[in-house]
C-alpha cells in the first residue's frame, strides 16, 4: 500500500459517508449512513462513530478530513450553512475530541474541488475552478496548485453571487442568488411550474396530479427520455449555469472548469447549454485560450477523497 492512509468524511444533508483513502486517491474501505442533518450534535456523533469504525479496522491512518456544507473557518468552525442546521459550531474541535488522529474540517465544495484537482477531471491543471451543482451551487478554486480559502477560510461561495436581485428567496436570506437559477433547486422549481401550467404534459403525469411532488431528478429523467418540456428546463438552467461560469472565468482565468454534483448527472443535457452560454458570455472568447468545461470524474466520492487528501497533506508536510 502506498503512503499513509487517511479518512475522509463527507457530511451531506441526507447522508454521511466516511471513506478510507490511500495517498493515490484510491478508496480502500467505506461507511455510509443517513444524516441527521437537523441535529448538529447527532451529526457529530455520527461522524465520530464512522471514523472510530474505520480506525478500529485499519492501522496506519494519519489523519481525518471532514467536508461540511456552509461557511467553514480556518479553525474548523462551521459558522453558517444555508441548507443545514450549522450555526457557529466547532466541528473540528468536537470531532477531534472523539478520535485519536489529527482532524481537519473544510467546506464540502472545497474538498470536492481538491479531490477533482488531485485525482479527477482536474489532474494536470495548476489553476482550476470546480462548480458543484446539487440542490444549490458550491465552488472550489485551486490557484497555482494551492486551495484558495480566503483570509478567513470562507472563500469560493460562488453560489451566493446575486444574479437576479428580485429573484427567488435563497436559504442564505438574499434573493436571486446564482444557485437559485442554475442548480437542482431551479430545475425542481421550473418542473413544478410546468406540471402546474401544462396539465397534459409528461411532467404533470409524473407528478400524479400534485405538482409539489415533482423533484429535480424527475425532471432530469423526463429529459433523458426525450420530453421536450423537461429538456427545455435543463436548457434554461444550463444557460444560466454557463453565464455564471463565464463571469467567474473572467475573474479567475483558470486552465479548466470542472462541473460536478448531483444535478450534473444530467450530463450533456445540462453541460452543452452551459458550454454554449459560456462562449456567448465570456469576455473576448476568440482572443483567449480555450477554457474547457469538463464533467467531474469522482462522483459522490469527490468530497471524501479530497478531504482525506487535504488532511493527510497537512499532517505529513
Amino acid at each position: 500500500m502506498t503512503g499513509p492512509l487517511a479518512i475522509g468524511v463527507d457530511v451531506g444533508g441526507t447522508k454521511v459517508a466516511a471513506l478510507l483513502v490511500d495517498s493515490e486517491g484510491k478508496v480502500r474501505d467505506r461507511r455510509l449512513v443517513p444524516s441527521p442533518a437537523d441535529d448538529v450534535e447527532a451529526v457529530t456523533r455520527t461522524v465520530v462513530a464512522l471514523v472510530a469504525e474505520l480506525l478500529a479496522d485499519h492501522d496506519g491512518v494519519a489523519a481525518v478530513g471532514v467536508g461540511a456544507a456552509g461557511l467553514v473557518s480556518r479553525e474548523g468552525v462551521v459558522r453558517f450553512a444555508p441548507n443545514v442546521a450549522w450555526r457557529e459550531f466547532p466541528l473540528r474541535e468536537r470531532v477531534a475530541a472523539g478520535v485519536r488522529v489529527p482532524v481537519a474540517v473544510e467546506n464540502d465544495a472545497n474538498v470536492a474541488a481538491w479531490g477533482e484537482y488531485r485525482f479527477g477531471a482536474g489532474r494536470g491543471t495548476a489553476d482550476l475552478l470546480v462548480v458543484t451543482v446539487g440542490t444549490g451551487i458550491g465552488g472550489g478554486i485551486v490557484i497555482g496548485g494551492e486551495l484558495f480559502r480566503g483570509a478567513n477560510g470562507l472563500g469560493a461561495e460562488i453560489g451566493h453571487i446575486i444574479v437576479e436581485p428580485h429573484g427567488p428567496l435563497c436559504g442564505c436570506g438574499n434573493h436571486g442568488c446564482w444557485e437559485q437559477v442554475a442548480s437542482g433547486r431551479a430545475i425542481e422549481r421550473l418542473g413544478k411550474l410546468a406540471a402546474l401550467e401544462q396539465r397534459g404534459s409528461v411532467l404533470a403525469e409524473m407528478a400524479g396530479g400534485d405538482p409539489s411532488r415533482l423533484t429535480g431528478p424527475d425532471v432530469t429523467k423526463a429529459a433523458r427520455d426525450g420530453d421536450p418540456v423537461a429538456m427545455g428546463i435543463l436548457e434554461d438552467v444550463g444557460h444560466r449555469l454557463g453565464q455564471g461560469i463565464a463571469g467567474l472565468v473572467n475573474v479567475l482565468d483558470p486552465d479548466a472548469v470542472v462541473v460536478g454534483g448531483g444535478a450534473a448527472d444530467a450530463h450533456d443535457l445540462l453541460l452543452e447549454p452551459a458550454r454554449r452560454a459560456f462562449v456567448e458570455s465570456v469576455e473576448a472568447p476568440t482572443h483567449r485560450p480555450e477554457v474547457p468545461i469538463l464533467a467531474a470524474e469522482l462522483g459522490n466520492d469527490a468530497g471524501a477523497i479530497g478531504a482525506a487528501d487535504l488532511a493527510r497533506l497537512r499532517t505529513t508536510t
